[in-house]
């Protein structure tokens, strides 16, 4: 008489001792209870997660609307009726308001984007990253303070000579002087976010992860406040915020993957 068919061994102990598999009745290489999935949060996770694919869709959406958007103000394209539409809009709303107060508001929220108070502040966040990770006995606590110099460097370096090549007039369609750079892409746009961007990615890597986040939806807000009181106030043209916005993404993105190989934490 045939013997009862014996049960395939469960425990783990069997499992690590080269239980024999299934079909072969030789010991598997690769026992099933010892897979580990080794890209947690990334494709060929177990289960498989959303990773490194979304965060190159990104860049790439940032660096094609940026291209496209700077082809279309070199050749004067029809892309550029965008922002004439949205121009008299504003013009429209703004007249039929008559609002000192949103005038008003809209100058201040520009004014954000300047040199001063964007870099002091960004030095200052340095600071008092620097101050909170040596704190925490972190061995390269200075690292914030050289990375918002260099982002304060870098705001005019790629600003300034995009301005000169494009020489875009302004809202207002008047040619420009020999003393101006032109209106694209957005100074105050790019300074703000590059500025108060690379200050809140300083500040969350030595914040807990909820006063991280708040402090980056409160730059967003901020860099959104300064774009729209640009374009409120006639001082851009929409398309010169939206390529200075996909500009300092791009350099943002850059940096968040550069901060940790800086080992600042």
């Amino acid at each position: 008489m045939d013997s009862e068919p014996q049960p395939l061994p469960t425990s783990p102990s069997a499992v690590e001792a080269g239980a024999p598999d299934r079909s072969t009745g030789r010991p598997a290489h690769t026992p099933r209870a010892a897979r580990r999935g080794d890209r947690l949060g990334r494709p060929g996770a177990l289960p498989p997660a959303p990773g490194r694919p979304v965060f190159a869709v990104l860049p790439m959406t940032l660096l094609v609307l940026l291209v496209l958007i700077s082809w279309q103000v070199a050749v004067d394209g029809p892309l550029l009726g965008v922002d004439t539409a949205v121009r008299d809009a504003v013009r429209q709303v703004r007249g039929a308001l008559h609002s000192t107060l949103l005038n008003h508001l809209g100058v201040a929220l520009s004014d954000l984007g300047g040199g001063v108070p964007a870099v002091p502040v960004l030095l200052g966040c340095a600071g008092l990253a620097a101050w909170l990770a040596r704190r925490d006995g972190r061995p390269r606590w200075w690292i914030p303070v050289p990375v918002a110099v260099a982002a304060a460097v870098a705001i005019p370096l790629l600003v300034v000579p995009a301005k000169a090549w494009f020489a875009r007039p302004g809202p207002f369609g008047l040619p420009l002087a020999a003393d101006q750079w032109g209106w694209y892409p957005s100074g105050h746009t790019a300074t703000s976010a590059i500025a108060y961007g690379t200050a809140a990615l300083l500040l969350a890597r030595v914040l807990p992860s909820s006063r991280a986040r708040q402090v980056g939806w409160a730059t967003v807000l901020l860099c959104a406040g300064v774009g729209t009181g640009l374009v409120w106030s006639d001082f851009h043209w929409l398309l010169d915020v939206l390529a200075s916005w996909c500009l300092s993404g791009l350099l943002l993105l850059g940096l968040h993957r550069l901060l940790p190989r800086l080992d600042l934490r």
